[in-house]
């Protein structure tokens, strides 16, 4: 059987909940299927840690490509080779997977011209869409995942940047066809086609996963599909990286890199409203008016994205150039490193559908406060002190007492590598490939 997953989200350099997860599952199907035939889909060459699906570890991707020019057989450009029939080479354990990059020369509509343009020519015997975007065309045997619908229950949260040509009139014809094509329901903007492509995604894909019994309720609650289409499977977490680290002065080397000083407390996550970003820094600087004793820096791991520009403010209003450390996006190899090194995990979200640092921060010992909302009492479980993400006040009390009171950070820690004992990438994998397994 031919399996088709689409790999252009796990190919990203600056991977975050949903590239992960794709990233992940591909390589673990590699390692866990040694009967189906595989080829990833991408709009452009696969790269490092998709090259070579045999090895045990995540590193990180080589430089993105700046363009793309199919190169003769036996070619290499920049690590990538292609076959005879036009396919990337791809190293794998059981030398099932191969890759097929379908080159298109627009920043939007890859998924539903581009892909589905393959799809209407040569469609592989199931496709696997790891993210909630189905194209168009498709195989009747597709099944997608929908991660979290956020942007239905909390759409104030979310950019409503426009999607298309940036030029007037291009634009203006794009945004029509759009309109015409959903029945006016629909504009060309980021927050509308996640809208429609997750009701597409349910009405045709023949199974949907999601990723928490939180999500799950809420595609229920909002679209009201069968209930029996919808399958919850729970993300993983590198169990080979992220773990306990006792090496001090490796500990040390990744903190100096990335200009850390401690004690702090982390987070890790886009710097944006729907990560409520903005209110843990004013939840921190509360905490640290009320107990003098903190000397601990925040340090804020991950892009800038929609609020960003709050972030900053906060900074500057509550006078914390000097406490607020902001690296940026961290590579993966450096991660657990900073975990290890933490205080404790501060994670402030106003609403997830997971939220796989929570488990990272868990292996590596971390104890965690983190926010009472969406999915993050399901899959924190009892391994967490929990706040209301409303409330800096209850944030700011939640910080302190995770950094001043050690008997409640060492049950957090047992408690944390007990409960993550329960996830992993390979379990993930497993249940993924016996949904697809059933649609044969």
């Amino acid at each position: 059987m031919l399996i088709g997953i689409d790999a252009s989200r796990a190919n990203k350099d600056h991977k975050s909940g949903t590239e992960w997860y794709s990233y992940y599952v591909i390589r673990w199907l590699a390692k866990i299927d040694a009967k189906n035939q595989y080829i990833l889909y991408s709009d452009t060459p696969l790269k490092g840690g998709l090259l070579d699906l045999t090895t045990k570890q995540h590193f990180d991707a080589s430089p993105a490509f700046a363009s793309f020019r199919r190169p003769l057989f036996g070619q290499e450009m920049n690590g990538a080779r292609f076959d005879k029939k036009g396919f990337q080479i791809l190293k794998s354990p059981h030398d099932n997977f191969k890759a097929k990059v379908l080159k298109w020369r627009f920043p939007f509509c890859w998924t539903q011209i581009r892909f589905s343009l393959e799809m209407l020519f040569s469609k592989p015997d199931i496709l696997f869409i790891p993210a909630h975007a189905l194209p168009i065309i498709h195989p009747k045997r597709s099944i997608a995942t929908i991660h979290d619908i956020g942007f239905e229950k909390e759409r104030k949260l979310y950019s409503s940047d426009y999607l298309g040509p940036r030029a007037g009139v291009f634009r203006y014809i794009f945004n029509l066809l759009f309109r015409l094509f959903t029945f006016g329901r629909y504009g060309a903007t980021v927050l509308d086609y996640h809208s429609w492509s997750s009701r597409f995604s349910l009405k045709h894909a023949r199974r949907i996963i999601t990723i928490s019994h939180f999500s799950k309720k809420e595609i229920m609650e909002t679209y009201k599909p069968k209930r029996d289409k919808i399958k919850v499977i729970y993300n993983g977490y590198n169990k080979f990286l992220y773990k306990k680290i006792d090496q001090a002065e490796e500990i040390k080397k990744v903190l100096e890199k990335h200009d850390i000083k401690g004690p702090y407390i982390f987070y890790v996550g886009r710097l944006e409203k729907k990560k409520n970003t903005p209110a843990l820094i004013e939840a921190y600087a509360i905490a640290k008016e009320d107990h003098k004793e903190i000397k601990h820096k925040l340090v804020l791991a991950g892009d800038a994205s929609h609020g960003y520009d709050e972030v900053k403010y906060m900074i500057r209003e509550f006078d914390l150039e000097n406490d607020v450390i902001i690296t940026g996006w961290v590579p993966e190899a450096d991660m657990p490193y900073i975990y290890n090194g933490a205080s404790a995990f501060i994670f402030p979200s106003l609403y997830e559908g997971f939220g796989i640092p929570l488990l990272q921060a868990m292996a590596c010992g971390t104890p965690i406060a983190a926010s009472r909302a969406g999915s993050i009492p399901e899959i924190a479980g009892k391994a967490a002190i929990l706040f209301d993400p409303n409330n800096v006040k209850s944030m700011a009390e939640a910080i302190s007492g995770i950094i001043l009171d050690d008997g409640l950070r060492q049950s957090l820690i047992k408690k944390g590598l007990d409960r993550v004992k329960d996830f992993s990438w390979e379990k993930c994998a497993r249940e993924t490939l016996a949904e697809i397994e059933e649609l044969k």
